[in-house]
């Protein structure tokens, strides 16, 4: 329980990576709030099964009123925010001579601007208990590159870029930033590939296998702890090896 008694707030919480790392906080003791624009009653309802208070708020980052009051309606159930998880992202793929202005500008509206927005409202009240946690879910793609990927690549590129700033900025308030960039996870995305699509996937990965959220949810509840406390600025990849600095 080395999360007990903290508000954690974890953006895309619904569904997928987002609640392996709900589930995971609330294991740790951490009581938890679901921001997503999908309905996050079933996760919690998985968290207070694990007797962890939750609630779910449904909430476009995209839009500043609707994250103001998002923080607003926390802070008056709970009166502190101790851990951001700017894990909501989407997906717009395409060649770039292909790519239409508007799938460019939702990518980076939700992986980007999204991730401003909340964490600039969510650091308020960080900064006020001089402690706080931001972590942020990038992509080996941000580091690496992947063809058809050009604007998701960017907005996790930048994400990494915002994080490293954004750590500077708040270190000596006792608040840390860093991102988890996973590489290939399993999801429904993975499930669907043919066993030559699978096995074309994983002659890239030194370790062999997809990773599953649960491996990425572990690395979020480590740098939500004060196990962490001496680590900011950095991006952590889970990827099985797949890109090696």
């Amino acid at each position: 329980m080395r999360l007990a008694k903290k508000v954690a707030v974890i953006t895309g919480g619904a569904q997928g990576i987002g609640q392996a790392i709900a589930l995971r906080l609330a294991q740790a003791g951490a009581e938890i709030a679901i921001c997503d624009v999908q309905h996050g009653e079933e996760t919690v309802a998985l968290i207070e099964e694990l007797g962890r208070a939750a609630v779910a708020l449904k909430v476009d980052i995209t839009q500043e009123s609707q994250v103001k009051e998002a923080v607003e309606s926390i802070m008056a159930k709970w009166g502190r925010i101790d851990i951001l998880v700017n894990n909501a992202g989407i997906t717009r793929d395409g060649l770039l001579l292909r790519m239409k202005e508007s799938e460019w500008d939702a990518v980076l509206d939700v992986n980007l601007k999204g991730v401003f927005l909340f964490t600039r409202a969510a650091l308020h009240p960080m900064l006020k208990q001089r402690q706080g946690r931001v972590i942020s879910i990038a992509s080996v793609v941000g580091l690496m590159g992947n063809p058809g990927q050009s604007n998701y690549a960017a907005s996790k590129a930048g994400l990494i870029g915002f994080s490293k700033s954004l750590a500077r900025e708040v270190a000596s308030r006792g608040i840390t930033v860093n991102c988890i960039a996973p590489g290939f996870i399993a999801s429904e995305m993975t499930d669907a590939l043919t066993d030559e699509q699978r096995k074309a996937l994983l002659v890239q990965v030194p370790l062999g296998d997809v990773g599953l959220p649960s491996d990425v949810a572990a690395l979020a509840e480590f740098l939500a702890s004060d196990d962490a406390r001496y680590i900011t600025g950095q991006t952590i990849n889970v990827d099985g090896g797949l890109v090696m600095d």
